[in-house]
C-alpha cells in the first residue's frame, strides 16, 4: 500500500474547544465543520478556504477518562492492515493504548505507543483499505 506509514491526519486533542476554535481560525484562516457523533459529543473538522478537503479535527477531551492528560496535537499514521500490525507491536516494543475501533465512513483506528514512548494513532482507512 503506498500510504503505509505515511501521515494521514492530525487532530487537536482538547478541553478548550471554543478557545481552540477561536485560535486557529484568526492564525491561519480554519473555519470549523461539526461532525456529530455518538453520545453529545462533535468532532470539529478545520480547514482553511483553499483546502479541497478537510485539514485537521478537534477532538473535546470530556469525562474522566481524560483527567490529567493536557492538550496535545494527535498524529494519524496510515497502516496497511491494522490489526496485523497491531499483532506486530509489543515484538517492535510497541504497545497498544486503545485497541482498534471502526468509524463509520473512515476507518479502523487504534492508539499506540512506539517504542520511543511517542503515543501516535494508526489507521487504516476505508477507501484504502487491504484488499480482500
Amino acid at each position: 500500500m503506498q500510504f503505509h506509514g505515511t501521515v494521514l491526519w492530525t487532530e487537536l486533542n482538547t478541553k478548550h474547544v471554543e478557545k481552540a476554535k477561536a485560535f486557529y481560525a484568526a492564525a491561519f484562516g480554519y473555519s470549523w465543520q461539526a461532525m456529530p457523533m455518538p453520545g453529545d459529543s462533535v468532532y470539529w473538522i478545520g480547514s482553511t478556504p483553499e483546502a479541497t478537503m478537510g485539514t485537521v479535527g478537534l477532538f473535546e477531551m470530556k469525562g474522566p477518562a481524560f483527567e490529567g492528560i493536557p492538550d496535545h496535537w494527535l498524529t494519524y499514521f496510515g497502516i496497511d492492515d491494522i490489526d496485523a500490525r497491531l499483532a506486530a507491536l509489543p515484538a517492535l516494543g510497541g504497545q497498544v493504548i486503545r485497541p482498534a475501533w471502526d468509524v463509520p465512513n473512515v476507518g479502523r483506528i487504534a492508539i499506540v505507543r512506539g517504542a520511543s514512548g511517542a503515543v501516535e494513532g494508526w489507521m487504516t482507512p476505508i477507501s484504502r483499505g487491504p484488499a480482500a
